[in-house]
């Protein structure tokens, strides 16, 4: 039988975690090491691999769990609900996550830049299947008359550039808008496209 984890076991591999969320969103994968890891989360490198034996060990697990958090919007679409609210509440789940969780959806994008190599087979596994089973949902919505006609994938793919664009170039929307910060205009901005995209006459 495997012995639960300690107090002090959960705290250090939240602490390396997040470290590795820090060193890897900036650093990408091939670009960090695991003295920078180390560092960032104030333990040795010997007491860092005592909890992971390797860099790859830290980043897949934080893959586990970023690719859990990317998932759990899709699945909260209700195919019974009201589809302009429905798509809308996604998309707006979907850019509060860029608002709050900016460096997990860089990591995510770095993983994608690379191939994929870590992720792909959930790409193409149980993202695509659920992807598919929305699509359906979407298709029906339209068929009945309660949205507009419109291509789910695309719709889908619209929505993830739409809201991942504010996280993942951040620097540069920043840089265009100074002062100003992008999330005040960014919801309302979106609310407006596709309301105006999906709802029928």
């Amino acid at each position: 039988m495997t012995r639960a984890d300690t107090r002090i076991q959960k705290k250090n591999q939240a602490v390396i975690l997040e470290a590795g969320l820090k060193v890897f969103s900036q650093y990408g994968f091939r670009g960090s090491t695991l003295d920078q890891v180390a560092e960032a989360a104030g333990l040795s490198k010997p007491n860092l691999l005592y909890y992971f034996r390797s860099k790859d060990a830290i980043y897949t697990a934080l893959l586990a769990k970023l690719l859990e958090n990317w998932l759990e919007p899709l699945r909260a679409i209700d195919p019974m609900g009201e589809p302009v609210d429905e798509i809308l509440a996604y998309a707006t789940r979907k850019l509060d996550m860029s608002q709050h969780f900016p460096r997990e959806s860089r990591l995510f994008a770095n993983e994608i830049i690379q191939g994929a190599p870590r992720i792909g087979e959930v790409l193409s596994g149980e993202l695509r299947e659920l992807v598919d089973e929305i699509a359906v949902v979407i298709d029906g919505w339209a068929a009945a008359g309660r949205i507009k006609p419109v291509d789910p994938y695309h719709l889908i793919f619209t929505i993830w550039s739409l809201t991942q664009h504010y996280a993942d170039f951040d620097v540069q929307v920043r840089a265009i808008l100074g002062d100003v910060d992008p999330f005040d205009g960014a919801a309302t901005h979106l609310e407006a496209m596709l309301r105006g995209l999906l709802q029928p006459k």
